[in-house]
């Protein structure tokens, strides 16, 4: 090979790698994804590693490193997670995202994410069951321990929180090796 041609098989080959290492895996490439903040949600990953490449949830990936739950929702569960947005985050008074991720205010943060949090994998047709048993309503206890209400109107599923405040599911049935997350357009707060 000659001299002058070598930059130009080292920026082939480099190009050919980088194309290599961003491809998915065969198993992911069968894997029943939905696209959350422009990522792919993979099945076979858990919450944290899912929730960690959403471009829409890094205020919630902040808020759960910050309240040391990365470990506990890197865990079997399985969990069913009301995941807000960073738009939902901001919709709160101004300055309670700063406030909350202080350490001073650990004990308060993690109850308001433990709230978003229902033990075992409750997909949307598990939340349809479950409402139309309860009149178009079901209630469902957080592991913060107070109630969500989980409502239906036509297609749209809606999260009420303690104080009656309204959430909207707007991704729903993002299945995680260790539960699912639906996604939700407010932060729910307990009382």
């Amino acid at each position: 090979m000659k001299l002058s041609t070598l930059p130009t098989a080292v920026a082939v080959a480099t190009l050919a790698l980088a194309a290599v290492a961003a491809t998915p895996t065969h198993a992911q490439m069968k894997e029943q994804t939905v696209t959350v903040g422009g990522a792919p949600m993979y099945p076979s990953k858990n919450i944290i590693q899912n929730a960690m490449n959403s471009k829409d949830h890094t205020t919630l990936v902040a808020a759960v490193k910050a309240a040391n739950l990365v470990e506990t929702l890197q865990g079997p569960g399985p969990f069913t997670v009301f995941a807000p947005t960073n738009a939902a985050f901001a919709r709160l008074p101004a300055g309670t995202v700063d406030s909350l991720l202080k350490p001073q205010m650990k004990e308060k943060l993690t109850a308001v994410l433990t709230y978003h949090v229902v033990p075992g994998r409750l997909s949307v047709k598990d939340l349809w069951e479950a409402s139309n048993k309860g009149g178009g309503k079901a209630k469902f206890k957080t592991v913060e321990g107070e109630e969500l209400t989980v409502e239906f109107k036509g297609q749209a599923l809606t999260i009420r929180d303690a104080k009656g405040n309204a959430s909207r599911v707007t991704i729903q049935n993002v299945f995680q090796s260790n539960g699912v997350i639906h996604v939700i357009d407010s932060v729910l707060m307990p009382s």
